[in-house]
């Protein structure tokens, strides 16, 4: 059996009361008023030179008082620059408000994504009846273990959402919609309660499969025949047809309607790719942890190698849908569907092409190398790598559109990374001590541990 010990313990803690105090410091910073707003993108003008975004925000602002001014004789006019400045004001107002809770957001779900994908690799092993796998099953199931808690913040923030305390998204919000034709063709489908029933649905549905199986799991460690291994084979297979389904759906959900003006076809499996690679990632590596602690002694290196190899080979697949998602859209030039590239490629330039580099470029030329995915330090690394680089990832899906150019890495973001990734580790760690972490009772674990090659 596994021992949580209190180091990790008051470390993990540690993580949670930094990020808190980040997160509470980014909602205290937020602005309450539109001067507030324009005060504070003036501000990181004259005082953060280095921010283009906020002085082409700043500029436009000045451009049309000018122009307010220049044209006080004409009643009409002035009227309509009112109007106009008075909506930039509430714009920039909302970007300004929804940043802490974008942060926050992002970094729910993104921990949420790794275990869902870890769910969905277990479901896969299982339904598939993989003997190399089986001593790595309690290390999945406790990472799932984290599925719960974290879908039910996620869900939380979407009520929350549905309520208006923040304007995440905009299709929530009747003044939008009502002067949006885009958004009223919607409506059937973007409407608050069923959103929210969608999402119930979801959130019920696989935590109910993870309970199911992790129940199945355990009694077959001391059964006398194998009746739960069968039970859990069929309850994964049928457990895949319900996740492709409701994964792709989440991801226009929870994800792609913070832009209901953009959709693409190939976003759920995008979004499904990179939960799967960071998922697989994260039972690499602690994995490995567990094992340098004199754990799991019967895994060997063709195990690493084999995640090792996901681990390539999932990481060329995002790639693969990450490219064909950017040409078709890219090349066709339609302004509706390319404004969502432009957007990134301008007002995220470091964030969109770096994230690039740490999923596809860095993983690709290291774990080219066959020797190199059975070494550990290197699977650290890169998978270190990989996780930063999905977070990222989820961190261009959503901010773009949640706060447009008015973003930075600040005490919001750095703060949702470290309290959800205290949170997260706590509670995988805390599962890990409370069973076995070999699954003794699998038929093919005889397999498993003779796995080598």
């Amino acid at each position: 059996m596994y021992t949580f010990p209190n180091r990790l313990k008051v470390l993990f803690l540690v993580f949670m009361l930094l990020g808190a105090a980040g997160l509470v410091a980014g909602f205290l910073s937020a602005p309450h008023t539109v001067a507030e707003a324009q005060a504070m993108v003036a501000d990181a003008h004259h005082g953060e030179g280095h921010n283009a975004n906020h002085e082409a925000t700043t500029a436009h602002a000045n451009d049309h008082g000018t122009t307010a001014q220049d044209e006080a004789h004409h009643e009409g006019n002035e009227h309509d620059s009112v109007e106009h400045e008075d909506s930039h004001g509430e714009h920039l107002l909302h970007q300004l408000q929804n940043k802490p809770w974008a942060a926050l957001y992002v970094a729910a779900f993104f921990f949420m994504m790794i275990a869902l994908g870890t769910l969905a690799f277990y479901a896969i092993q299982r339904a598939a009846q993989a003997g190399w796998s089986i001593l790595l099953y309690r290390v999945m199931e406790g990472i799932t273990a984290y599925l719960f808690p974290g879908t039910i913040i996620v869900f939380v923030l979407l009520v929350l959402s549905g309520m208006h305390f923040n304007h995440l998204f905009i299709w929530m919000d009747p003044e939008v919609v009502a002067h949006d034709k885009i958004i009223q063709g919607k409506v059937a489908y973007l409407n608050v309660p069923f959103f929210l029933a969608r999402a119930a649905f979801y959130i019920l549905g696989w935590n109910f499969y993870r309970y199911l199986s992790r129940k199945y799991s355990l009694a077959q460690d001391q059964a006398n025949d194998i009746s739960n291994h069968k039970k859990n084979f069929r309850w994964s297979a049928g457990f895949l047809v319900f996740f492709i389904v409701t994964e792709s759906m989440m991801s226009w959900d929870w994800i792609m309607s913070i832009d209901p003006h953009w959709f693409s076809t190939l976003f759920g499996w995008y979004v499904f790719a990179s939960m799967f690679v960071t998922g697989i990632t994260v039972i690499a590596m602690i994995t490995i942890y567990l094992k340098s602690k004199g754990y799991l002694p019967e895994v060997n290196d063709s195990h690493i190698h084999d995640l090792g190899k996901f681990m390539f080979g999932v990481s060329v697949f995002w790639t693969y849908l990450w490219f064909s998602q950017f040409m078709l859209i890219w090349y066709s030039n339609i302004p509706e569907e390319v404004t969502y590239f432009i957007t990134r490629i301008e007002d995220y330039n470091l964030p969109f092409f770096g994230m690039l580099v740490m999923n596809f470029i860095f993983p690709l030329l290291v774990l080219m190398n066959s020797d190199y995915k059975r070494n550990n330090y290197i699977i650290i690394g890169v998978g270190i790598v990989v996780i930063l680089g999905h977070y990222m990832d989820i961190f261009n899906m959503i901010m773009p559109s949640a706060v447009g150019d008015q973003w930075f890495i600040g005490l919001s973001e750095i703060g949702g990374f470290l309290f959800f990734m205290g949170l997260f580790l706590w509670v995988v760690f805390g599962a890990l001590s409370k069973a076995p972490l070999v699954a003794k009772g699998d038929p093919y674990m005889g397999e498993s541990e003779r796995y080598h090659y």
